[in-house]
Formats: C-alpha cells, structure tokens, sequence
C-alpha cells in the first residue's frame, strides 16, 4: 500500500517569539502539495526565521524522518519519535500510536527549545509537523483537513 510522508521543520530563536515576526512565523503553512518522490523518500520542508520562514523543499529517506511507520496489513500504525529527549518542553505523557486506514491522514505536530550548553546563546525552538497518508492520494492531501490530529506541542516559555 502507498505511504506519503511530508516533514515539515520550522525553526526560530527569541526574536521570532513576538510582534510581526511571531505572525509570520504562524502563518507558515502546515502542508504542502506532495511533489513526485519515490516511495522510500518524504518530502521535508524546511522553514526558519534566517530566511523569513521562505519554504525550502528536499527530498529524505524514510529511515531519517522521526516517525515510525508500520504496515500492519489492513491498517498502517504511526507514532511518532521524539528526538532529542533533552529538548522537550514539559508536556503531559505521550499518546498512543495511531492507527489509518487507506485514504485516511494524520497531522502529527512536536515542539522542541534549546540553548546553548553554557547558556551564552539564547533559546531557539523547533517545530515538526509530520502529514503521513496511508493509501494513494491526491498531490493536495495536506492542503485539506488532516482524518487525525495529534499536537503534542508543549509551552515553551
């Protein structure tokens, strides 16, 4: 059965936190149409305050991407990694994996902050947004609303 994957990273520091930079950091878009990769690829958009949250688009290997994604016959089961451990803003526990069923999609979001390892630099953040379908879909899928949402995006202060 077709899985199309598109990771979505966005990444910005303290100065993005407020005022019209925050707006267009939340006005970055959380899907994008599905470019021709081949199946054992994600689409990844990379999005960051350096270049004005301007979408870049490549092409990673599924092995890469921080969800695992099992098909289980009839169902595909998709839980998503947290990677690192040590950025993880406090956040109640984790949700179980879900479950899609052909032509079904899942918008899975994760947020992250670090700072520098003796504190000189400021915090920075990150977003993932993982759109995972199961089934053959059209090339606009996560431009339409995600079957399933899972938000496990914490405060990140």
């Amino acid at each position: 059965m077709a899985i199309a994957v598109q990771w979505i990273k966005t990444s910005w520091t303290k100065q993005s936190r407020g005022g019209k930079a925050a707006a267009r950091r939340n006005a970055a878009p959380l899907g994008f149409p599905l470019p021709q990769v081949p199946s054992e690829f994600a689409h990844f958009v990379q999005m960051s305050e350096r270049d004005g949250f301007q979408p870049r688009s490549s092409q990673r290997d599924l092995r890469e991407i921080g969800v695992s994604l099992r098909d289980e016959g009839d169902r595909l089961r998709v839980l998503a990694r947290v990677e690192p451990l040590f950025g993880l803003p406090p956040r109640p526990r984790r949700p179980p994996a879900v479950r899609l069923l052909p032509g079904q999609w899942v918008r899975w979001q994760l947020n992250y902050r670090f700072t520098s390892a003796l504190g000189i630099r400021g915090w920075s953040y990150w977003l993932d947004t993982f759109n995972i379908a199961y089934g053959r879909v059209d090339r606009d899928v996560f431009l339409s609303e995600p079957t399933m949402i899972v938000d496990e995006c914490g405060p990140v202060r």
